[in-house]
This record gives C-alpha cells, sequence and structure tokens, in this order.
C-alpha cells in the first residue's frame, strides 16, 4: 500500500430508515461521475449489480473517500462527489469532519 502525506475522509450514503426498516432493491446512480472527482474513490458495501444497475442491498450503501491537502480540502471534495450519488430514500450526515476542522481551527 503506497503511502501518502493526503488527508482521508469517508461519507457513508445510508438507506432511508437505517438502522430500523428500509427498502432494498433501489437503483443507485452518479458513482462514475463521484468516481471522476480528483482522489475520490467510492465503496460498495450494500449494494448488488442486476440487470446491469447497481441496486441497494443494505442499510450502510456507500462510502465516499476522498483525499486532500488537510481535511477542509478532503471534506469539500468528499461532498462534492457524494452531490453526484443518488438513490431513492438515501441520507448522510452532512457533519463529518466538522470535530477535526474544529479541532485544528480550520
Amino acid at each position: 500500500m503506497k503511502s501518502t502525506p493526503k488527508t482521508a475522509i469517508g461519507v457513508v450514503l445510508a438507506s432511508g430508515g437505517y438502522p430500523g426498516g428500509y427498502e432494498k432493491g433501489k437503483a443507485i446512480t452518479g458513482i462514475a461521475e463521484a468516481e471522476a472527482e480528483a482522489d475520490v474513490k467510492v465503496f460498495v458495501a450494500g449494494g448488488k449489480e442486476e440487470d446491469g444497475k447497481l441496486l441497494t442491498t443494505g442499510g450502510r450503501v456507500l462510502c465516499v473517500t476522498a483525499l486532500g491537502d488537510g481535511l477542509a480540502d478532503a471534506k469539500a471534495r468528499a461532498y462534492r462527489a457524494v452531490d453526484k450519488i443518488s438513490f431513492e430514500n438515501s441520507y448522510h450526515r452532512r457533519d463529518i469532519g466538522d470535530k477535526g476542522l474544529k479541532r485544528l481551527g480550520e
């Protein structure tokens, strides 16, 4: 594994209703567009490919991970990518990294 001096952040996209009951089989779009952002990788945890489409299968569906020159840059990259991904009843937190930014004074 290659080491990097950059900062990483990951934002989870979850199915509506998680951690309780949630529907499965929702089509996921925008992953290719999200990964077109520099230093962004989308990890699929709760999804499966069926008939050429990526569908939700779990509560924690995706983790959008981004590298940046510092936490603020990584967060901005991650959320730009998150905003390109869509599936019905998806939700995610918008405060990932905020505690670290406050601690760092950024």
